[in-house]
């Protein structure tokens, strides 16, 4: 029981500290975008660079570029890197959105982990659909066609997260009375 206590008060530090970061940043910005968009920003581009650093370790030093042989399948170190660091930034994503960004939330936390996985696999298909409408239809070159998809991404899953994800009971309610007139 004092372990977990020890542990509730690590993990309260840190969120203690992310907001302390956000509220030094914030003033900044401001004039621009509400805090709470700021604060999906701050997390997701934090959560991104996560991912981009552990992915190089991963696959340059982890697997030493080379395929992950398996007992029936060998996977290339590009997508072995991949399938190793997604559990890890995928945790870290839900964990800074439940308690940094839409901390307002009244749905359970089981709730809100199933919905981020469905808004997360939303995302991977509409990465794959949109670079391959860009590259192979379009004819655009990959890396814009990355840029594009990425922006394309980022505005559905802050919407799907905020609307679907960690919904507030207000929008609840006035969803429900919506729905009765």
């Amino acid at each position: 029981m004092r372990t977990l206590l020890i542990k509730m008060r690590h993990l309260q530090s840190i969120q203690y500290y992310i907001n302390q970061i956000i509220d030094w940043v914030f003033p900044y910005f401001k004039g621009f975008v509400p805090k709470e968009t700021f604060k999906y920003a701050f997390c997701g581009g934090s959560n991104t660079l996560f991912d981009l650093v552990l992915y190089f370790v991963t696959y340059n030093f982890i697997l030493d570029k080379n395929d992950l042989h398996l007992f029936f399948v060998t996977i290339s170190p590009h997508i072995a890197a991949f399938f190793l660091v997604f559990p890890i930034t995928f945790s870290s994503g839900f964990l800074l959105s439940k308690y940094i960004t839409f901390t307002q939330s009244q749905l359970r936390g089981r709730i809100q982990l199933f919905r981020y996985g469905v808004t997360v696999l939303g995302s991977i298909g509409l990465n794959y659909l949109f670079l391959k409408l860009f590259v192979n239809v379009c004819h655009f070159y990959p890396t814009p066609s990355k840029l594009l998809t990425t922006i394309v991404v980022v505005i559905y899953s802050y919407f799907s997260q905020r609307h679907y994800t960690f919904r507030r009971k207000k929008e609840l309610v006035e969803n429900f009375s919506i729905i009765e007139q």
